[in-house]
């Protein structure tokens, strides 16, 4: 019998491809993906009881409430979702190996080139409730913190990753608004996936940055990402932070993976490269 690896947000993006890719990359685990159907993370005493019942010997926590402005409009719920949720999992998974998936959002945007041991400065509901959860998995023994960008690649929605939210806005024949000045660095989900398994292959644990080897602005990527779908006939607004009037944007959260890099077998890709090679 393999022992069983729970992999919460196995519907999402980050969540889906680490589904995918444990055969390949860890085929020591019984991967068990739970979705919100399958198990509803805020109802405690159910996933206490699965817990109980399944013995999983590996939690990678992916599932979160993401969108910046769905928790802006309900913070409570975002609290809920991202720290109460988190904190149930890391006190269950107390003997075992926990994996956490924060982010870049977590830092003001300040400086960029961010290291792991910066100082936090979250500005949005979301990145505090994952700065509140990261804290609560560091008093874990074998905690993992991983801090990532955007992601891309193919969801199982079809609307998850940020090239696929252009593609369709593209497809629908509207313009991405699109800032010249604030900068992140894209990484494609299936490398994510393949850098957690190494990780946990090797029993890392602490805080990581994952991210792409390039820092490019939201600008760029959409330039990127028009140029590789020439048949939708992409449309591109151009904008800047200084003129934007909604919640808190940090401007560089472009992270510093030289850590992680040490620790991976196989080079973090540039956005623009994986891009080019990816098939249409």
């Amino acid at each position: 019998m393999k022992p069983p690896a729970w992999i919460t947000g196995a519907a999402g993006l980050i969540g889906s491809h680490l589904v995918q890719t444990a055969p390949r990359f860890a085929p020591e685990f019984d991967v068990i993906g739970l979705t919100r159907p399958k198990l509803d993370l805020t109802d405690f005493a159910a996933v206490r009881r699965e817990f109980a019942r399944q013995r999983p010997e590996l939690v990678i926590h992916c599932a979160a409430m993401s969108r910046s402005p769905a928790c802006e409009a309900d913070p409570k719920l975002a609290r809920l979702m991202n720290m109460d949720a988190t904190r149930n999992l890391a006190e269950l998974a107390v003997d075992i190996p926990f994996v956490f998936f924060s982010t870049d959002l977590v830092f003001d945007g300040q400086k960029g080139n961010y290291v792991e041991t910066d100082a936090v400065n979250p500005l949005g509901v979301y990145a505090e409730t994952k700065v509140a959860a990261e804290g609560f998995v560091r008093l874990h023994p074998r905690h993992l913190i991983l801090r990532t960008s955007l992601n891309a690649g193919p969801s199982p929605a079809g609307d998850h990753a940020f090239d696929e939210q252009m593609r369709l806005t593209w497809g629908a024949g509207r313009a991405v608004n699109l800032f010249t000045d604030e900068f992140r660095c894209p990484i494609p989900a299936a490398v994510t996936a393949r850098a957690v398994w190494e990780l946990v292959g090797k029993n890392k644990t602490g805080t990581f940055h994952l991210a792409g080897a390039e820092r490019l602005s939201r600008f760029e990527i959409g330039e990127l990402v028009a140029a590789r779908y020439p048949e939708l006939k992409p449309q591109i607004i151009a904008g800047s932070l200084k003129e934007y009037r909604g919640a808190p944007r940090p401007p560089d959260v472009s992270l510093n993976c030289a850590k992680v890099q040490a620790a991976l077998s196989f080079p973090l890709p540039k956005f623009s490269e994986w891009l080019a090679e990816k098939p249409a």
